[in-house]
């Protein structure tokens, strides 16, 4: 018996979907493995996690090469021949943002820990200098954040003195 549709919508709940996107990220690079070795299909496939985690996969020997081909595709020139002025310009755009990009996750695999033998000790003084700023300024924002939850508990605490004052007068006054 064949599974129900499933309904196309956010998985609300944290791990269910983490467990649902290995799942079928997982099926999708099998699928694409399978394609390119049944069907002889060049094939690059690239996924980003929620999280900024990359997985790819490229039947070809470089993922550069295929992505230069889809290039080459989908941006040359109208005859053709030479790509247009715009989009080399859009191409030389987007190799900048990839680099950036690939320069991004490195430094967010350093902030978390990974990746840290290439580093030496002045990249890593370096970092550590970075995390320890960024932990003062975390400590700075929760400390201030406690600050103002204690005024607000302390408002609250004289208003329901003055409640309290107000009923003891009330109840004091009745018979």
């Amino acid at each position: 018996m064949g599974r129900g549709k499933v309904e196309l919508k956010r998985i609300d709940n944290k791990i269910n979907r983490q467990v649902t996107f290995a799942k079928r990220r997982n099926g999708l690079l099998k699928k694409a493995y399978e394609l390119s070795v049944l069907c002889d299909a060049e094939i690059a496939l690239i996924i980003f996690s929620s999280r900024g985690k990359l997985y790819e996969f490229c039947s070809s020997s470089s993922m550069s090469k295929t992505l230069e081909r889809y290039h080459k595709h989908n941006y040359g020139a109208l005859e053709g021949t030479q790509p247009s002025a715009d989009s080399q310009n859009n191409y030389q755009e987007y190799l900048k943002l990839k680099t950036r990009v690939e320069v991004l996750q490195q430094s967010q695999r350093h902030m978390l820990g990974e990746d840290l033998g290439e580093l030496n000790t002045k990249d890593l003084e370096q970092l550590e200098r970075q995390l320890d700023s960024s932990l003062r300024q975390i400590r700075s924002t929760k400390t201030q954040h406690m600050f103002d939850q204690l005024a607000e508990l302390h408002q609250k605490e004289q208003s329901l003195t003055e409640m309290n004052k107000s009923l003891k007068t009330k109840v004091s006054i009745s018979p």
